[in-house]
């Protein structure tokens, strides 16, 4: 069972919904991104603290309700999957979050009412999603100038590229970031690995 790691809610044990669907960021990962959150010379702790969060592909919240623990300002989780709607609902109630949940396709989001400076992603492997993704809510207003983004994918992914078998690791030479983004950070562990980018 996934657990929040840090701050007010440190301990929490995260409903999770029945089934392999959803897919929760291991917890080590997890710490080591929100390490590097809390320390890079491009977040900080001040920086986190007054942080407007997405988490799309939410699953159980665990993402978006980690930084809230750890003090930012609001979130907004995006997730289609019925049970894990009702799981991440009851995350964010068993905490008593002020959060926003809808109930929607992270791929076509509805327009924002405001933009966020971090941004999570987390679609399901291999099917080539986060270009696509990073588009959409870009153009829905999503996406704050200067704001973070981190993509969870498998670890021998290429996120800008569609699926195939000898895709070079993320964050190569031969990876690297499209044109609108920089590349900051990338963290593995297991099968699993985040990007973390800056809308540039």
């Amino acid at each position: 069972m996934p657990r929040i790691i840090a701050g007010q809610w440190r301990g929490r044990v995260l409903a999770s919904p029945p089934g392999s669907a959803t897919r929760p960021t291991a917890e080590r990962l997890r710490q080591a991104l929100f390490d590097m959150l809390w320390h890079a010379e491009w977040g900080g702790r001040e920086w986190l603290g007054a942080a407007c969060v997405l988490d799309a592909f939410a699953g159980t919240g665990a993402m978006g309700l980690e930084a809230l623990s750890r003090g930012a300002v609001s979130a907004v989780f995006m997730e289609q999957d019925r049970a894990a709607l009702n799981a991440l609902r009851a995350n964010v109630a068993a905490c008593g979050a002020e959060a926003a949940v809808l109930a929607c396709d992270a791929t076509r989001p509805p327009r924002a009412k405001a933009p966020c400076d971090l941004v999570f992603l987390d679609p399901p492997y291999g099917e080539g999603l986060i270009p696509r993704t990073l588009a959409a809510l870009g153009a829905a207003g999503w996406i704050a100038p200067d704001a973070v983004v981190v993509a969870e994918h498998a670890r021998d992914q290429d996120i800008w590229s569609a699926p195939h078998a000898d895709a070079p690791p993320i964050g190569s030479a031969a990876a690297g970031a499209p044109d609108g983004w920089a590349l900051l950070a990338t963290r593995a562990h297991g099968a699993g690995a985040v990007t973390v980018l800056r809308a540039a």
